[in-house]
Order: C-alpha cells, then structure tokens, then sequence
C-alpha cells in the first residue's frame, strides 16, 4: 500500500463505511471506475445503498466482483437487441427478459447469498411509493430499480408492479445514513446547461426531463457525504450510450482517483 492509501486507511480505522450509488443509464459505469479508485486506496465499504444502474452495480459488487468482472458484465448483457423488445406489456423493452443474463451472475438469485449488505431502491407503481428491497429474492428487485419508465416495463413482484427506484429516489442515502460512519456518494446524473438543439427528439426531451428531476432531488443529499464522487464529465454522455462504456468508467475512474487525493491531502494538512 502506498503512502496515500496509508493515510486513508488510517483515517477509516474503526469506521464502518457506506456506499451511496445513483442512478443514470450506462453512466453507472462510472461507479465501477470509482470502485477501482477506492480500492487502490484501501477502501473497501461495508454497505451498499444504490438505486437503478446504482443497485446493479451496488450488486456485482456486494456479491464479489471485481472491477474487471462488473465492466465485462454491462458489456455482455446488450439492452437494445430485437429479443428484448416488449409484447403485450407497457414499455419498448421487456425487462423480464434480461432474468437469465443477472442469473448468470447472481445463480442463488437471494440477498443472503451477497458478501455485503445492499439496499436496492425502487418505486411501487400501484400506490405510487419507494419501496426498499433488501432481503429474499434479488434479481426481480434489481430489474424493477432498472425499469426506466416509458422505455423498460415495470416488474411484477408478488402482484405488484415495481419500476426505476430513481423515479422518487436517485440518491438512496437514507437506507444506509444511520448505520455507517463515514458515507461515500458516486454520483453519476449530472446536470448542465445545454442548448436547444441537443433536444431534437423526444428520447432527448424525456431525458432531460428526468436528469431535472434527479438532480433537484438528490443535491439536497450532497451534503450528507462525507466523500462525493461526482464526475463533471459524464454530462457529455447519455443514458443510453452503449457504446461508450469504456469511456465512461474511465470518467468515473479518474474522477474518484483525484477526489481522493485531495481528501488525503486534506487529512494529511490536518494532521
């Protein structure tokens, strides 16, 4: 372990650490890279609260996974392909249908089976409620997270219907924010000025109507992490930018790799 990542550990010493991570399409790459970041600093959290991509990350990575094994794991599970699309149900893509890709990864499909605790966030579309999911089975619970309105279907589970947890919550603090003592936040939705032509089509509009109402929400949390990961960057980058996933965990990578040098600095300053 390098001088940086002594300090850092130090610093964590006796303190149970949690992980905040939101939603944003393939943006949630970005929580990988900031995953990698963490762990060449010698932390490791003990908790994970994550909504939509956030919870599938938050997932792979409460199960096991290393970095390397998350990435390969977007690459492999392709969202847009003529045997996903939907019949019969409200939504362009069936989300059901991606119940064999998560059990290739998650085989005891049960929260139990995971190394870390995990909160999954998602919305109870009936009664227009966020549900928290973290016990029984996990698959359903992760695809309801992932469900984005309009786009994915909505999950049924036990006769209720469960969609994108960052519909109410794109920030899940609260699950984990009593019971850690430090909290990390990666938070991969920004919002920046844009310019009328970037809305061209209605995919382009919806988009922009749901990052306004991710970040209005979730910047009132910012300030309840002790570390937030926040890569300016990512606003070059849509939700569904396939194609871009190396790019975008890199993003998330280097960002998280300079806020925690200069939260060591900081420590060290204080010292």
């Amino acid at each position: 372990m390098n001088e940086e990542a002594k300090i850092k550990a130090m610093n964590m010493t006796n303190k149970k650490v949690g992980l905040v991570l939101s939603g944003g399409g393939v943006r949630g790459m970005a929580h990988i890279g900031a995953i990698q970041a963490l762990e060449e600093q010698g932390i490791f959290p003990e908790v994970v609260s994550g909504s939509s991509a956030g919870a599938v990350v938050g997932a792979l990575y409460c199960h096991g996974y290393s970095p390397a094994e998350m990435k390969r794991f977007f690459a492999e599970t392709p969202l847009f392909h003529i045997s996903r699309f939907a019949f019969g149900k409200p939504g362009f893509i069936d989300t059901d249908k991606f119940f064999k890709d998560f059990l290739k990864y998650f085989r005891l499909d049960d929260f139990n089976s995971l190394n870390k605790k995990l909160y999954v966030t998602t919305v109870d579309m009936l009664k227009g409620e966020k549900r928290i999911f973290s016990e029984g089975e996990l698959i359903r619970p992760l695809l309801a997270s992932s469900a984005f309105p309009g786009l994915f279907s909505p999950v049924c589970i036990d006769d209720v219907l469960y969609a994108d947890g960052g519909i109410l919550d794109n920030f899940p603090i609260d699950p984990i924010q009593s019971e850690v003592d430090w909290l990390i936040g990666s938070y991969v939705s920004p919002l920046d000025a844009i310019q009328a032509e970037s809305l061209k089509y209605s995919i382009n509009v919806l988009e922009r109507a749901i990052r306004i109402n991710y970040s209005k929400r979730s910047r009132r949390k910012f300030d309840a992490c002790d570390i937030l990961i926040q890569p300016p960057k990512l606003v070059e980058y849509g939700l569904f930018d396939v194609n871009k996933l190396e790019d975008i965990y890199q993003i998330g990578y280097e960002a998280a790799r300079a806020k925690l040098q200069n939260e060591v600095k900081t420590s060290a300053k204080s010292q």
